[in-house]
């Protein structure tokens, strides 16, 4: 089995995982060069932060660094693998 870097679950069968690298990376830079807003883009209706607390509610947002970033890239995989540290942490404290 093989993973993209973003840990989504590929077939051997159905696609060069280097492909898909070089596919995310063309795309990365293609986002990169359009970052401007559209002109037919309208947020004077708009209500900055309007879910903000909601989502805080309910959310713990942890910014992970670039290094560890690159080893964890999905909030599935960081949960996985605190989780298994917690288990660990704990079974050391009995």
């Amino acid at each position: 089995m093989l993973f993209t870097p973003n840990g989504v679950k590929i077939s051997e069968l159905s696609v060069d995982a280097r492909q898909i690298e070089r596919n995310e990376e063309l795309m990365k830079k293609i986002s990169k060069a359009n970052n401007e807003m559209l002109p037919d883009y309208d947020f004077s209706g708009g209500v900055r932060g309007k879910y903000a607390k909601n989502y805080a509610k309910g959310s713990n947002v942890v910014v992970l660094d670039p290094d560890v970033a690159k080893l964890f890239s999905t909030s599935k995989m960081v949960n996985r693998s605190l989780r298994g540290l917690a288990k660990t942490l704990k079974v050391q404290k009995a």
